[in-house]
């Protein structure tokens, strides 16, 4: 998502994908395109590069909407006109060329009281080298874009192909379980050059509310209807964005969607990933951008039985030569068949499928704002991404781990995994925070997938309740999904704390949100292992 690093998602984009009247643009290269300020409903105009292909038209177009700058786009311009498209790059509202205000950044391409993506479909209709058929495409932001214009319905939108992006903004960009996703949004607001407003606003709402309804695409999936191909990665920032856009759209979609969408998940973070690198990883060829948009834009939905349902890529140790992983495999929808087990915590640190039978089993540490457990690795975009060793944090006090045996065969999870935790804290609020590591012989601590929930959202998102001192809450901790075979000689570990910072602001434990202030306070935290409160993971099981 970062401004700064826009050629870079370009180049990674170019690997995966191998009111006044204006008059028509002329035939344009991809060194000279016709820049255009289209406008919109409210008359604040946007800046618009068109590339048209040389020859008689008309042409279907491909589209990218991006607070990045347009100019970004020539990377694809080329590609396009090739393939008998024009390519249409557009600045969102308030980003460099283009007039009005940008804030709050995605609202204004929504489906609400402005439109820029509906209202730039349809300007591109009216062209006389558009053929009427318009797909849209996007990775980060300019995916998210396409997302929020998708419920819209412009008429002459055909298809869509989004690349992580997430499906709603509170969920899963600003305020994932509750915590404020510092690393991510605040940074890249930053370094973006957003107006500040942005920040404000996003931090004035700690809480699920109708502000953040009109960012969260779930709610309106049954508008949807253009078919879209959502490609995701299992360490990206938005992994349930991807995920839960497919399902939503794929199931409850309106006609020209429903049951028309595709999903690919790779084995990447938003980029490469840091440490580890899985073997076989080449992109789909039947999940590459213009195969998409030929099905769609040029042979009217022919080819679609040829493009898997889904695709995903299974993980695994990269050096173990008879994993089961390290492989596509293809599916009919998502989540795959799988059965849901719960492993239990014991007080004696380890891992076991059965739950626990003493009667007063617990285990507490102290957390202190001003000294979080720091982040490596994982769903980040600016700090350090992807399956990243744990074993320098692992240590700490304010850290509890827990191990299975040592596997001695091959076991795989794919789906979404949870965490339930019976809890308590001496604080009004706190953080608990979850970790699933894949131990390699070596010992090496190998992240797979991380998590949080702030305890004052236990009940809902939509709603704050402060916590009572030492009384026991049950609460539920979404890891996300994954898919990764485990080898044998490898153990599962899970990781609990209070804190994973920066990737989330340090809960103060003051019953504020935080931000808000300065203050602090130290807590002791307790996890309950017993048979009365028997905390568990659960991880879904594939069976071979």
């Amino acid at each position: 998502m970062a401004r700064s690093t826009f050629l870079t998602v370009a180049a990674i984009a170019a690997t995966i994908f191998i009111g006044t009247a204006v008059a028509a643009p002329s035939a344009a290269t991809a060194q000279s395109p016709q820049t255009v300020m289209v406008p919109m409903r409210d008359g604040v105009r946007l800046a618009t590069d068109v590339y048209v292909p040389d020859g008689q038209g008309p042409w279907p177009t491909a589209l990218i909407c991006t607070p990045y700058s347009r100019k970004g786009a020539q990377a694809f311009a080329k590609q396009a006109i090739e393939r008998g498209y024009v390519l249409v790059a557009q600045d969102f509202r308030g980003r460099f060329d283009s007039e009005g205000d940008d804030y709050p950044v995605f609202l204004a391409g929504g489906w609400g009281e402005r439109q820029d993506g509906y209202d730039t479909v349809e300007w591109i209709a009216r062209q006389e080298w558009s053929n009427g058929k318009v797909g849209g495409f996007g990775m980060s932001a300019p995916g998210i874009a396409l997302n929020m214009m998708a419920p819209s319905r412009p008429p002459h939108l055909t298809c869509c192909y989004v690349s992580v992006a997430f499906s709603s903004m509170y969920h899963q960009c600003a305020y994932q379980g509750g915590a404020f996703r510092k690393a991510l949004l605040e940074t890249w607001l930053s370094l973006s050059k957003f107006s500040p407003k942005n920040l404000e606003l996003f931090r004035a709402h700690p809480d699920y509310d109708d502000f953040w309804r009109a960012f969260d695409c779930e709610r309106v999936a049954d508008r949807v209807n253009v078919p879209t191909m959502y490609v995701g990665g299992w360490y990206d920032i938005f992994i349930a964005g991807t995920l839960n856009s497919f399902v939503t759209v794929q199931h409850q979609g309106d006609q020209g969607a429903r049951g028309k969408c595709r999903l690919v998940m790779e084995p990447y973070g938003h980029g490469r990933n840091e440490d580890l690198v899985f073997p076989n990883t080449g992109h789909p060829r039947a999940a590459d951008l213009w195969n998409w948009f030929d099905v769609w834009l040029k042979n009217d939905g022919q080819g679609l039985q040829d493009i898997p349902v889904v695709q995903y890529y299974v993980m695994s140790d990269p050096n173990d030569p008879n994993t089961p992983g390290n492989q596509w495999r293809t599916a009919e929808d998502w989540p795959v068949p799988a059965e849901a087990i719960k492993i239990y915590f014991r007080t004696d640190k380890r891992l076991r499928l059965r739950p626990p039978e003493e009667l007063f089993g617990s285990l507490s540490y102290t957390y202190d704002p001003k000294n979080p457990v720091p982040t490596i690795g994982g769903a980040n975009l600016t700090i350090s991404k992807g399956p990243m060793d744990q074993r320098p944090v692992e240590g700490r006090p304010d850290v509890l781990l827990f191990d299975s045996p040592v596997f001695d065969r091959h076991i795989e999870i794919t789906g979404p995994v949870t965490v339930k935790l019976w809890v308590s804290s001496t604080a009004p609020d706190t953080d608990f925070a979850a970790k699933l590591c894949d131990v390699y012989p070596d010992g090496r601590s190998m992240l797979v997938l991380d998590g949080i929930l702030r305890a004052r959202h236990r009940e809902s998102m939509a709603t704050s309740v402060p916590l009572e001192r030492d009384k026991i809450y049950e609460i539920e901790i979404d890891l996300w999904a994954t898919s990764l075979v485990f080898s044998p000689g490898h153990r599962m570990r899970v990781a609990l704390s209070s804190s994973n910072a920066p990737r989330f602001e340090p809960n103060p434990n003051t019953g504020k949100p935080s931000g808000a202030d300065a203050q602090t306070e130290v807590a002791t935290n307790t996890i309950y292992i017993n048979a009365e409160h028997p905390s568990h993971i659960v991880v879904p099981f594939v069976r071979h």
